[in-house]
């Protein structure tokens, strides 16, 4: 079967049907890992019980396969009275799965900082929170806008797996297209095309954010 350019066209519009999910789900995936793992990196230095546990937890969310946490949300916390619709699925899992590798970004931000910072803030009588919130995270973002970069590049390139639950994502729409028209090399490629151009955009706003948080430090 020859490659059809102009059924490829034909099927854009109903894959960019899907664009503003697979978007949507990205950003909030994004923005829950980063506070989970945020989370669970300030919970593991709070003392060496609660270390332990968190490196545990860590540890565990990043050694489960994605589509076993997924299948496992979706499949079966409803055999114990949790049902969660295929969105918040997709969301949660992202978010946890992800919160596991962020911790470590997090980690090694939060490492990089002397520890004169924080011992110079205690002096001040300011609080842990504002410690945290004031001292620690504006330093800690310069140090790992690159890598918290790639790693919102790879939670947009794990959208796909919400195929498997049904979330109207754009993958979805090409497997769509592919079962009613026996054709799928024409829409998947569509698909890569558009996820091209979203990573693309994704490092090229990183970047430009990295340097602007550089400029800043030298200031």
């Amino acid at each position: 079967m020859n490659f059809d350019i102009e059924f490829a066209l034909a099927t854009l519009p109903y894959i960019l049907s899907g664009l503003w999910t697979t978007i949507w789900v990205a950003i909030a995936g994004s923005l829950g890992a980063s506070l989970l793992g945020f989370s669970f990196e300030i919970l593991r230095r709070t003392g060496w019980v609660m270390g332990l546990l968190m490196r545990f937890v860590i540890d565990f969310i990043r050694s489960t396969p994605l589509l076993v946490q997924i299948y496992f949300l979706y499949y079966v916390l409803p055999f114990y009275g949790v049902v969660l619709p295929a969105l918040v699925v997709g969301v949660l899992a992202l978010s946890v799965y992800y919160s596991g590798y962020l911790a470590e970004v997090f980690k090694a931000g939060i490492d990089s900082i002397p520890r004169g910072q924080t011992e110079a803030a205690q002096a001040l009588g300011l609080t842990a929170a504002d410690t945290i919130l004031r001292v620690i995270a504006p330093q800690m973002l310069r140090n790992i806008a690159a890598p918290m970069g790639n790693y919102f590049v790879s939670i947009l390139k794990a959208t796909p797996y919400l195929a498997v639950i049904a979330v109207p994502e754009m993958l979805g729409a090409a497997l769509d297209i592919g079962s009613d028209t026996f054709r799928y090399s024409e829409p998947m490629l569509m698909v890569g095309a558009v996820f091209l151009i979203l990573a693309v955009s994704i490092a090229w706003a990183v970047r430009q954010l990295e340097l602007r948080l550089l400029a800043s430090a030298k200031r």
